[in-house]
């Protein structure tokens, strides 16, 4: 209340998870959106439930797309993360969740490339091999694929990030983020990817 009520803050963007929304908690956030606008970010990640089991996410897409209905009717925007490149996906894969999301009249969506981080158990299968990461041009062309199916009136909060550096294991082109930028800005200008759409 001390932050949606502050003079300086225009709009509230809160993070967390769609098991995290009871009914008591969606109706103080709707109390809040009457307030100032009000933003509920929450971790998809990917829409194939043996990714969701592997990665922990902790809970099902039925749990996401019901999070995502009782935040609707409230009118409460919804921002969606996805995780590109997760262990064992294909491209068609990826492309399938793009797909989900750009039918669940979301307001946004946050593209986030995996990270390997040390000391976790998803570096241990990284360096036991058990699965491999995209280079900086696969990952491009596949936030390029991505924006392509998304409909033009979802707006784009994110397309990649960057690790902790003392921690990032792979890939470690992404801790050159002016790099990533540049080419990912380029390859949008060559291909005319980004035309007329919103985006932060």
């Amino acid at each position: 209340m001390e932050a949606v009520t502050h003079e300086d803050i225009a709009i509230l963007s809160i993070a967390t998870r769609p098991d995290c929304l009871s009914q008591p908690v969606i109706e103080l956030i709707s109390e809040l959106n009457q307030i100032k606008p009000v933003w509920i970010e929450l971790g998809l990640q990917t829409i194939h439930e043996q990714t969701a089991v592997y990665i922990r996410r902790g809970y099902t897409l039925d749990v996401f797309n019901e999070a995502v209905t009782k935040l609707h009717k409230h009118g409460i925007k919804v921002i969606a993360h996805m995780i590109i490149s997760l262990p064992g996906e294909s491209r068609n894969m990826i492309l399938e969740t793009a797909q989900y999301i750009g039918h669940m009249h979301l307001f946004g969506v946050k593209l986030q490339l995996l990270h390997v981080l040390q000391g976790t158990d998803l570096a241990k299968d990284y360096i036991n091999g058990l699965f491999s990461v995209m280079d900086m041009n696969e990952y491009i062309k596949c936030i390029g694929e991505i924006l392509e199916i998304l409909p033009p009136d979802i707006t784009i909060h994110r397309l990649t990030g960057d690790g902790p550096k003392k921690l990032l294991i792979a890939p470690l082109w992404s801790a050159n983020k002016k790099l990533v930028m540049n080419t990912m800005n380029r390859h949008f200008r060559d291909n005319m990817i980004l035309q007329g759409r919103n985006y932060r």
